[in-house]
C-alpha cells in the first residue's frame, strides 16, 4: 500500500505562491474535466452554545487523474473556546485506484483557495489600475485575501477593519514588510467610498456594505455570509452592481447575499452576468467599463479544493 502523505498547515502556509495557485484554479475552471456534485450542507443543533454548527462535505473528481473530498465543520461560536470557527480535513485520492494519496489540513487549504478564487475573479472584474483595498473582517481569511488581491492588482494601500481593533493591528504588523501599506481603521464606512476594491469576510447577519456609500468603478468581493440568513451587502448594492458568482451550482442557493435578493425581487437569476467557469473559459466578459460597479459572491466550490490539493501535493512531492 502506498504511503499516505500528511500535508500540514505549516507546509501549506510556507509553500503558497498566490500567482501559481490562482493559475492552477483558473486552469480547472477553464475546462469541464472535473465532476463536482452538489455539496452536502447540514446544519445541526449545538445547544451548549445556543447556535447551530454546520457540516460540509465537498467531493470532486477529475476522472483517471485526481479526486478528493473535504470534510469541514463550521462553528461560529468557537471564539469563546479560543478556536477557529472552521475545522476540517481534505482527503486526496488516486482517482484510478481509489487509494488515499494524502491528507491535507483543510482550514489552511480552504483559506488559500478561497482567497485565490477571489483574486482570480478580481483579475476579470476589478479595474486593472486598482490601487487601494478595504478589508472588512479580521478572521483567518483576511490576511490571505489581502495577499491574493495584491498579487493581481497594483495595490499600494490597504485599510483593514474588524470588530476587534487589536486584531486589525496585529494583521497590519504581520504585513509590515510587504510592498503595500496596511492601515487599521476603527470606522470602515468612511473608507468605503474611497477605495477601488472592497473585500468582506465576515459572519454578519446584517449588511455591512451599503449601496448608498459606493462609488463608480469599484469592485466588491463578498466571501463571508455563508448561510441563507447572513448578508454582507444590502439590496441597494445588489441593484447598483453587475453581479458575478463563483458557480451557479452553489452561488444561487447558499448565501443570503444572493438568495434574499432573489426572493424579494431585487435580483433575477438572469441578471447574474457570469460565474468563474464562464469567465475563465472566455465564454462571457468581465468588467465592461471603468464606471461599472462589479460584485463577486463566493460560496466556495469543491473544484477549487481539488485544484489546491493538486497544487500542494505536487509541491510536497517535488520538495
Amino acid at each position: 500500500m502506498d504511503k499516505i502523505e500528511q500535508i500540514s498547515a505549516d507546509f501549506i502556509e510556507k509553500n503558497t505562491n498566490f500567482n501559481e495557485l490562482i493559475s492552477e484554479i483558473k486552469h480547472h475552471f477553464s475546462n469541464d474535466e472535473v465532476i463536482v456534485p452538489m455539496r452536502h450542507h447540514h446544519d445541526f443543533p449545538n445547544p451548549n452554545v445556543k447556535a447551530d454548527s454546520t457540516l460540509l462535505l465537498m467531493p470532486a473528481w477529475n476522472p483517471s487523474k485526481s479526486a478528493g473530498v473535504k470534510i469541514v465543520t463550521v462553528s461560529p461560536e468557537n471564539g469563546q473556546f479560543e478556536m477557529p470557527s472552521i475545522q476540517g480535513t481534505y482527503i486526496y485520492f488516486d482517482a484510478i485506484k481509489g487509494s488515499i494519496k494524502a491528507i491535507l489540513e483543510a482550514k489552511s487549504l480552504t483559506v488559500k483557495r478561497t482567497a485565490a478564487a477571489s483574486a482570480l475573479a478580481s483579475s476579470y472584474l476589478s479595474k486593472e489600475n486598482a490601487s487601494s483595498l478595504l478589508m472588512i473582517g479580521t478572521g483567518a481569511l483576511s490576511i490571505n485575501l489581502i495577499k491574493a488581491h495584491t498579487s493581481v492588482r497594483p495595490i499600494k494601500k490597504v485599510f483593514i477593519w474588524g470588530r476587534n481593533f487589536d486584531k486589525a493591528k496585529l494583521i497590519c504588523e504581520s504585513l509590515k514588510n510587504e510592498d503595500f501599506n496596511v492601515i487599521p481603521i476603527k470606522n470602515f464606512e468612511e473608507k468605503i467610498s474611497e477605495v477601488d476594491i472592497i473585500s468582506c469576510a465576515t459572519l454578519s447577519k446584517t449588511p455591512l456594505v451599503l449601496g448608498k456609500n459606493l462609488k463608480k468603478g469599484q469592485h466588491l468581493d463578498l466571501v463571508g455570509a455563508y448561510k441563507k440568513d447572513m448578508r454582507e451587502a444590502d439590496d441597494e448594492t445588489i441593484s447598483k452592481a453587475s453581479v458575478y458568482i463563483d458557480t451557479y451550482q452553489g452561488g444561487l442557493k447558499e448565501s443570503g447575499d444572493i438568495v434574499i435578493p432573489l426572493q424579494n425581487g431585487t435580483l433575477k437569476e438572469e441578471d447574474i452576468k457570469a460565474d468563474l467557469f464562464d469567465l475563465c473559459s472566455n465564454k462571457k466578459q468581465g468588467r465592461k467599463s471603468k464606471d461599472e460597479i462589479t460584485l463577486f459572491k463566493s460560496v466556495g466550490h469543491a473544484l477549487e479544493d481539488l485544484a489546491a490539493a493538486n497544487y500542494y501535493y505536487n509541491k510536497f512531492k517535488n520538495e
